[in-house]
């Protein structure tokens, strides 16, 4: 589980740099005055069985697809709502936001770095009638300018809407102090009423501490992004249950791609309780990559809910194949060519393997060198769009991707004298060469400068080991 800052506005504000969230749940109860079960308005469309690489780093249309509320620039954040059981008739949706520091505005503050930001949270009942609205002043506080530049999950926040039984859409808002600055998001739930033996839908969470009444504080830390790692600690998901007469084995099962299941499974309650829950541990090693769909009760009156198992959440990455063609230019190791070579049935422990081996720096939640990795693919893609192939694949994205950002570029492609291209490396004193041969902007390494490459790349891997 990776350390972050957990924002909680209806208990005071806590800030942990360090520690991991299994260990603060006590401390961090997050208390709600009542909440209900829920089910999204629409339905997603089908699951598909692969993802082209060029959406690998598409981190909005990833979420989206498994029903996630996904807020762009400035401020990008993913959020979820899960609805539970309060005092009495009442329902609350409680609202989960997930954001990193590297889209955090800190600024210095003595010793540490500050950020802040506004949230809101808005409800608006789709047969009329006044919104429910919400609003919080957040600050985050780290204390090494390292910690700004955090680019995983590393902010939580968490908050409830009262909201009688209905559809509603529902809306997050999120901004800098300055004026202007606001991503936003919304998508329409039903919000239902709970009744005596009425169920929750599975909601992922991070921690769940069970409740015995509805009126007793929610003490959960919900996974707002629903990502869970491939060889990663077991995934958790909890369903409440309601006022049920008598003992209850509830079905439910895992399922991937249109309609595999993978894991057949029961809830059982004991009943006789006003608010009872169930908690389903399942380990991500063991199942496909990619959508796991969490399907509760037996048909027709079944939920659903939506998991993605992926490599990371930072470059959301479902396809075994896919992630070894990506990662074609990472610095070769044992650890990566054992990956390269694992059954499928080793695929989650040589993952591990090969991210602690790949790790600069264990101290932290990320591993840097696969991050700024993955972020070099992702400015290529963008930055090389015109010669017919994505933009890590041509030879001017493989050098951004193995060498960084040149020092100084001389481009005498759009001048009469030559299409060429110079890129000029100070700290290996390189210059490399890229001509468009063709006339049609598909610019090759000269192959002196692939070789030139190719040697600057093995000096560094020697110096790596």
């Amino acid at each position: 589980m990776r350390d972050v800052t957990l924002s909680y506005v209806m208990t005071p504000s806590y800030t942990f740099s360090r520690g991991a969230v299994r260990w603060l749940v006590p401390a961090l109860a997050l208390t709600l005055v009542g909440c209900g079960s829920w089910g999204r308005a629409g339905t997603s469309p089908a699951p598909q069985p692969g993802e082209s690489i060029s959406q690998v780093l598409d981190l909005n249309a990833a979420f989206r697809r498994i029903g996630r509320l996904t807020g762009g620039a400035p401020t990008p954040f993913v959020a979820d709502v899960a609805v539970f059981a309060g005092p009495g008739d009442s329902s609350i949706a409680v609202v989960g936001v997930s954001l990193v520091n590297q889209n955090l505005s800190f600024e210095r503050d003595g010793d540490v770095f500050v950020a802040r930001y506004h949230i809101m949270l808005s409800a608006q009942p789709a047969a009329g009638g006044a919104p429910v609205v919400l609003n919080r002043d957040q600050s985050v506080r780290v204390s090494t300018f390292q910690e700004t530049q955090r680019s995983e999950e590393s902010v939580l926040f968490q908050e409830g809407l009262t909201l009688s039984p209905g559809v509603w859409k529902i809306a997050v808002q999120i901004g800098d102090p300055a004026p202007g600055r606001n991503s936003r998001a919304e998508a329409q739930y039903t919000v239902p009423r709970f009744g005596p033996g009425s169920l929750t839908a599975p909601a992922l969470a991070y921690q769940v501490h069970p409740r015995s009444a509805r009126s007793t504080p929610i003490s959960v830390i919900l996974n707002p992004r629903g990502t869970i790692a491939y060889g990663g600690d077991s995934a958790i998901a909890f369903v409440e249950a309601y006022a049920l007469p008598g003992p209850r084995s509830v079905p439910v099962r895992l399922v991937v791609g249109r309609d595999s299941t993978v894991l057949v499974d029961s809830l059982r309650f004991a009943g006789g309780r006003e608010v009872e829950t169930a908690i389903l541990r399942f380990a991500p090693d063991s199942l496909p990559l990619g959508e796991l769909h969490l399907v509760l009760g037996p048909p027709p009156d079944t939920t659903v809910t939506t998991a993605l198992i992926s490599f990371s959440s930072n470059w959301v990455v479902t396809n075994f194949e896919d992630m070894l063609n990506l990662l074609r230019y990472f610095p070769p190791s044992p650890a990566l060519d054992s990956l390269r070579k694992a059954s499928a049935a080793d695929r989650g422990r040589l993952w591990q393997a090969f991210w602690r081996s790949s790790d600069p720096n264990t101290a932290t939640g990320n591993n840097e060198a696969l991050d700024g990795y993955f972020r070099r693919v992702a400015l290529a893609n963008l930055r090389f769009r015109d010669e017919g192939v994505l933009g890590w694949r041509t030879d001017r994205g493989e050098v951004l991707i193995r060498l960084g950002e040149p020092d100084e570029v001389f481009d005498a492609s759009p001048q009469s004298e030559g299409r060429l291209i110079r890129w000029g490396y100070t700290q290996y004193q390189l210059a490399l060469y890229f001509v468009d041969e063709t006339g049609f902007g598909r610019f090759r390494l000269t192959p002196s400068s692939r070789s030139e490459l190719e040697r600057v790349v093995a000096l560094l891997s020697r110096r790596e080991q």
